[in-house]
């Protein structure tokens, strides 16, 4: 039987009338309210059926961007050049920050499916995926960034983390250091984790493990710096640090400096992502580059032939993920290690 906003409403406790203002985002809800029908929402696992999007319009010019927290300087960048490449293509962004939160995630999918949007763009904090499949069932186009979501995206975009992790590694062990620690976050990020699954691999090839691994919940710099502190602190011998990230690496640069000690003299610091602060620290960072922008820039013109193709085609299509080659970048923070 095919699931209508009654049913929704019976299950809710609630009028239609009221359904409807959640769906469409429109007029006043009480959160309790809300709640209730978007977890009726995603029990009877409702979306518009595909005539009556087509009734209430072909193409709503609206995409949606799903990202995990937007005052990340990744993400922020990343944001900026997905609206500005949408915009330039007649298309409205709505950016939906999560905050790591599936539940989040959960609420902004209900949302997109209201406001009827084209196509979503999305990098979610997770490795469950199961509450998208209500976006895949209403056939509108995914795209993956930064990340994999399988089962669940028609194609995904992202650096080659794991590649980055052994350049990073590669490039310490090549200057001597073999006591090699690493600090970042967040553990459950699957980027962080590729990156990881690269130093690992590099140093296992050369004979080594890290010294210390130490993550953070939470991908900023307030977070990592006492862990980098506290690394110095018992880790004497450690002369080389790898932050997951240019945040967590420049954290640990201020930690080796608050501490009296020197970058590279003392300590050597690479970090990944190449962000505009990574020249502008001091000592300049080290780091693996990925092209964030173009990573931006391929999402929102994939997404834009793949609503186009969704238009025309019936069959679902087999997924497809491509992996943007990443760069290092050498600058002032890494250096021979100390006698």
């Amino acid at each position: 039987m095919t699931t209508n906003i009654r049913h929704i409403a019976k299950l809710a406790g609630t009028s239609v009338s009221s359904v409807s203002r959640v769906l469409n985002n429109s007029g006043y809800t009480s959160p309790d309210l809300r709640d209730r029908v978007e977890a009726a929402i995603r029990t009877l696992k409702y979306t518009p059926s595909k005539d009556a999007r087509m009734l209430r319009g072909a193409q709503s010019r609206m995409i949606g961007l799903m990202l995990p927290s937007i005052d990340v300087p990744f993400f922020g960048i990343l944001a900026h050049a997905i609206e500005q490449e949408l915009f330039q293509r007649g298309y409205q962004t709505l950016i939906c920050s999560t905050a790591e939160n599936m539940d989040h995630e959960a609420r902004y999918i209900s949302m997109l499916l209201a406001q009827r949007v084209d196509g979503v763009i999305v990098a979610s904090a997770f490795s469950r995926a199961e509450h998208f499949e209500v976006l895949r069932d209403a056939r509108i186009p995914i795209i993956a960034i930064d990340r994999e979501l399988s089962g669940i995206a028609d194609e995904a975009v992202m650096a080659d983390h794991e590649e980055g992790g052994r350049l990073m590694a590669h490039h310490l062990i090549d200057l001597g250091h073999r006591s090699i620690a690493i600090v970042g976050a967040p553990a459950h990020s699957q980027p962080v984790q590729l990156r990881l699954r690269g130093i690992s691999a590099e140093m296992a090839k050369n004979g080594i493990m890290p010294a210390a691994v130490t993550m953070a919940e939470e991908h900023s710099f307030a977070a990592t710096y006492p862990l980098a502190r506290d690394l110095l602190a018992a880790r004497p011998d450690v002369t080389a640090i790898i932050g997951t990230s240019d945040i967590s690496a420049i954290a640990a640069i201020h930690a080796v400096l608050d501490r009296g000690f020197s970058v590279p003299g003392d300590y050597s610091v690479i970090g990944f992502d190449d962000l505009p602060e990574a020249a502008y620290v001091f000592p300049r960072l080290t780091t693996v580059a990925q092209p964030i922008r173009d990573v931006g820039l391929w999402a929102a013109q994939r997404l834009e032939a793949l609503i186009a193709e969704h238009q025309t085609k019936h069959e679902p299509r087999q997924a497809s993920v491509v992996k943007v080659p990443v760069t290092l970048i050498q600058r002032d923070s890494t250096g021979p290690v100390r006698s």
